[in-house]
């Protein structure tokens, strides 16, 4: 694989695109007109190895700060780019582009306004705006090109204007189109110093919206611009680096990307390391010579889907296990009582090297490779894992409804005679569950082209995809597990997920080996969460706060957090600001959304609900609507 050939575009001292490296990238939360704060914070951001800091600009009085802000960082020794993040007040940008280096524009509220209104546009009312738009925007272009100042043109999933939405619908295209309008403008102008992004908080539309982004402007124009990558309110802690890895991480894949942020709520210098594990993966791809037309094959190559997809929970390194030992995969046991809780993580397998020798809770069940399992085979909840060779050799005794039979993708993983007969073999049965895996670089390129080969033989076999990782870092080892099985996941290639881990082959004691077995289920449920596959909790699209917010949105997140993740399947959105809150809210089943200083709007949807409610009371209010809307239950033992 290699990366797109992009424009290059000089932003202060750096280039994007063109044969320079991926870029990382990530923006203060500090208020604006906080200079001291401000530059403290991007100095901590700099040192954390961002190469380009953004601050938030959303007014006349922010833009004009800017210059004492970027004096302080030039006085300090400090030369890293600034780029002002401009919504809704083009002085403000026209100020700013006279300052800073770059200045990002939403063109879904740049000139236009959202008001979740649906509108009828003839064509010729509809040239009509665009006219208006370009008699807005020509003026920042003007003024770009003057100072050499660069632009991004950034659009959001969850503020298209009414005017996009009317045509396009909420839809990967018409964030695309929202773009497009601006960069013909632009290019009309002979200004090229441009950035594009496609944000949204569904890693699915926008992995999307980038790949109809580049079609578009390959077919359009012949070439294309450097593209900022990023998933918008990914929120926080491991749900937040999993969503923002396979966003992210599944088009650095493909080629496409120049620069990446990775938008977390908490402070911006922690999103840093998380940009440097997707690059260790991905940042030595050779950029193509000439640009290429990009396809992409998004076909479902693997037609039978389990329902739902399965988690195996590998906790093979254990021996004697317990039933104490099960609570890392979902399931307490009472001993009081001798009965189960299963709780809505819970593994659907457990792979093992010895079937546990008590009852296991009903909704589990054991995988073990064909030796260990044949002692068992008439227990019906107990299956046998075959290597493919021994599957097809034969002759053995097989589970009347379900064998996992062991694939290798790579390429030359078997001879040619040996390929055919396993292909004729599985042609003919359908009690196979295939549990795909290779251990190169391009894992997920040969297991797609594999489910293709699969297809083409006439077999549609449910897969699994199976993820070693031999990491020390399990901060690394999570980006391979989200951006694999994610993008897998989001093609409908595969149906299930099995995490291994070696980490190094450390010597782990049973609490290190417990705890990490733990962490890994948790790991699978949130990969199938974030790519809308299996629904297992509560799900927060929380914005990564910026000057702009309006209450303190880490505290808030964990309080909200902490009061509602009992509430499997529920969508809350958490928003500093009206920029994206109310078009996030589309999304999302509630919001809860920064009106003013200290005051909260609760939506249902995209409709207000509650407006400028006390922040002192607004989590109880927030409980209240859920309640209201029949979407509450007591947690457990409450």
């Amino acid at each position: 694989m290699q990366r797109l050939r992009t424009r290059e575009v000089k932003i202060g001292n750096l280039i994007i695109g063109g044969n320079h490296p991926i870029r990382i990238q990530t923006m203060t939360t500090t208020d604006t007109m906080d200079t001291e704060a401000t530059v403290a914070q991007c100095i901590r951001c700099i040192e954390a190895g961002a190469e380009l800091v953004r601050i938030t600009a959303p007014s006349k009085k922010e833009a004009e700060n800017l210059l004492p802000i970027k004096n302080a960082l030039r006085a300090a020794g400090y030369s890293t780019p600034l780029v002002a993040d401009i919504h809704f007040t083009p002085n403000a940008a026209e100020i700013a582009a006279g300052i800073v280096e770059k200045v990002r524009v939403n063109p879904g509220n740049y000139v236009d306004k959202k008001k979740f209104e649906q509108l009828e546009y003839s064509d010729a009312d509809y040239q009509e705006e665009i006219e208006r738009i370009q008699q807005r925007f020509t003026p920042l272009v003007r003024l770009c090109k003057q100072h050499g100042t660069a632009m991004r043109i950034g659009t959001n999933h969850g503020s298209l204007s009414d005017r996009i939405m009317s045509r396009y619908g909420d839809t990967a295209l018409g964030m695309v189109e929202s773009a497009m309008e601006f960069l013909r403008i632009a290019r009309a102008l002979d200004y090229h110093q441009i950035v594009l992004s496609m944000k949204s908080s569904n890693p699915q539309v926008m992995i999307e919206a980038y790949r109809t982004l580049v079609q578009h402007m390959q077919q359009e124009f012949g070439e294309c611009y450097p593209l900022h990558l990023g998933v918008t309110e990914a929120g926080d802690g491991e749900d937040g680096r999993i969503k923002s890895a396979i966003g992210i991480g599944t088009l650095l894949e493909e080629g496409i990307g120049d620069t990446i942020r990775v938008s977390l709520t908490e402070e911006p210098e922690y999103e840093l390391p998380v940009c440097r594990n997707l690059l260790t993966r991905y940042g030595n791809l050779p950029v193509e010579e000439t640009m290429s037309t990009r396809t992409f094959n998004t076909t479902s190559a693997t037609s039978i889907l389990l329902n739902p997809h399965l988690v195996i929970a590998d906790i093979s390194k254990l021996k004697n296990v317990v039933p104490q030992d099960l609570t890392t995969v979902g399931y307490t046991y009472t001993e009081n009582d001798d009965k189960w809780v299963i709780h809505d993580q819970a593994a659907d397998y457990i792979f093992c090297n010895e079937v546990p020798n008590f009852a296991l809770p009903g909704t589990l069940n054991v995988l073990c490779y064909y030796e260990q399992w044949l002692p068992y085979c008439a227990n019906a909840h107990c299956f046998p894992l075959f290597d493919i060779l021994q599957y097809i050799e034969g002759p053995y005794i097989h589970h009347e409804r379900r064998n996992f039979v062991m694939l290798d993708a790579r390429p030359n993983a078997y001879p040619q005679e040996v390929r055919a007969k396993i292909m004729s073999k599985l042609r003919k049965d359908r009690t196979v569950i295939l549990c795909l895996s290779s251990t190169t670089d391009q894992a997920i390129q040969e297991i797609k082209a594999l489910c293709d080969e699969l297809v083409s033989n006439g077999i549609t076999n449910s897969c699994v995809l199976i993820s070693d990782n031999n990491d020390t870092s399990l901060d690394q080892a999570l980006i391979q597990y989200s951006v694999e099985a994610g993008s897998l996941l989001l093609e409908q290639r595969v149906s299930g997920i099995c995490l291994g881990f070696q980490f190094g082959n450390l010597n782990f004691s049973r609490e290190e080996l417990l705890h990490h077995i733990q962490t890994l289920n948790s790991i699978s449920f949130g990969i199938l969460q974030a790519s809308r596959k299996r629904i297992s909790k509560t799900e927060y699209i929380s914005c990564p706060s910026c000057g702009r917010t309006l209450f303190d949105l880490q505290e808030t997140t964990a309080k909200i957090r902490a009061v509602t993740n009992h509430l499997k399947g529920v969508k809350i959105a958490i928003m500093g600001c009206i920029v994206n809150g109310p078009g996030e809210m589309a999304d999302a089943d509630f919001g809860y959304v920064g009106s003013g200083v200290g005051k909260i709007t609760l939506y249902k949807g995209k409709d207000i609900m509650k407006r400028n409610l006390d922040s002192s009371v607004a989590v109880d209010e927030l409980i209240q609507l859920l309640k209201e809307h029949n979407a509450w239950r007591e947690p457990q033992g409450v």
